[in-house]
């Protein structure tokens, strides 16, 4: 699993993330209090995971001047490589408490059996 920072993209911040495998697949957690779910995008490209948003800083009053500044806002992505045994295009989201949560399950495995022939001599290309 490869979290990635793409350059170019005009992200701000990326939040806190946690991924974990539990029995049934693959748990990606993020932290975004603060936020609505309709100011969320997840997209699956291939086994990439894109997690964008912008969160809105409509709380602070004009000319305020910080003390102390540790929330980040603006917008924001969180860029991740699934993978290979985990299977995005089946994924579940929800958003909750200021956590977005995606289940990923792991990928069914599918048995092909092919039969190979065996060519008589010692050269298996003639």
């Amino acid at each position: 699993m490869v979290a990635m920072r793409e350059g170019g993209t005009g992200s701000s911040w990326t939040p806190n993330t946690d991924v974990y495998v539990t029995d049934n697949g693959l748990v990606i957690k993020v932290e975004l209090a603060g936020m609505r779910s309709d100011n969320l995008e997840i997209t699956v490209e291939g086994n990439r995971l894109r997690i964008t948003g912008n969160r809105p800083d409509g709380c602070r009053a004009p000319n305020c001047s910080f003390l102390v500044m540790e929330i980040s806002y603006g917008p924001f992505e969180v860029a991740l490589e699934i993978p290979a045994e985990y299977d995005l295009s089946h994924a579940k989201a929800a958003y909750l408490n200021g956590f977005l949560r995606l289940d990923v399950p792991v990928t069914e495995k599918k048995v092909h059996r092919t039969k190979v022939s065996i060519a008589e001599g010692s050269n298996a290309s003639a």
